[in-house]
């Protein structure tokens, strides 16, 4: 199945209540809203990207854990941009001290902020051109960093908030790139042969 965009006019616009009140009665399927407040409903995870996203919050988790700097989400968590999207990265990381100056409430539902640091990866049903513009608003909503894993080019892109255009890093499957954290995720390395080969 394929990801569905929905129009919804501004008479019937959601509040932020009732996406999430939407979301939760229809927890089988993903869903995200864009600022103009077009309703995207994406199908349930198959098992080779399941895996893939595992294998990614897997390596961020082991990282955060040693380094405690933060938390990490994987991608059933929406965040609530600062431009009114609600969108849902593969995975995502938000610093320590930002997570806790959220209220109680705000953690529990979907938190009102954009990660410091996001991974998006492509799967077989997602457009490349539609998960670019979904790392623009990471990015314009203040992402410092995030990468676009795609494996069927194979290509890497990074999106770094301090830069307009994304780093693109082609390469062949006998040798793909190690991923460094920068300064956003010190130490972090992400070695991304195994969400290759799924």
């Amino acid at each position: 199945m394929e990801t569905i965009t929905l129009n919804l006019p501004a008479a019937v616009a959601l509040t932020d209540e009732q996406f999430y009140q939407l979301s939760i009665a229809n927890e089988e399927w993903r869903l995200e809203q864009t600022p103009e407040g077009e309703l995207i409903i994406m199908p349930p995870t198959g098992g080779e990207s399941g895996i893939r996203n595992s294998d990614l919050n897997l390596g961020l988790g082991l990282w955060n854990r040693q380094t405690r700097l933060g938390k990490v989400f994987d991608s059933s968590t929406i965040f609530q941009l600062p431009n009114g999207a609600k969108r849902s990265p593969d995975a995502a990381w938000v610093l320590l001290e930002r997570w806790e100056a959220l209220s109680a409430e705000d953690k529990r539902k979907f938190p009102p902020l954009c990660p410091d640091f996001v991974i998006e990866l492509r799967s077989q049903s997602d457009s490349l051109e539609t998960l670019r513009a979904k790392m623009r608003y990471y990015q314009t909503n203040g992402c410092r960093l995030g990468w676009l894993i795609d494996p069927q080019t194979p290509l890497v892109e990074i999106y770094r908030l301090s830069e307009d255009v994304a780093e693109v890093i082609n390469f062949s499957f006998d040798q793909p790139p190690t991923l460094s954290g920068e300064d956003v995720l010190p130490g972090f390395l992400l070695d991304i042969t195994p969400i290759l080969n799924p």
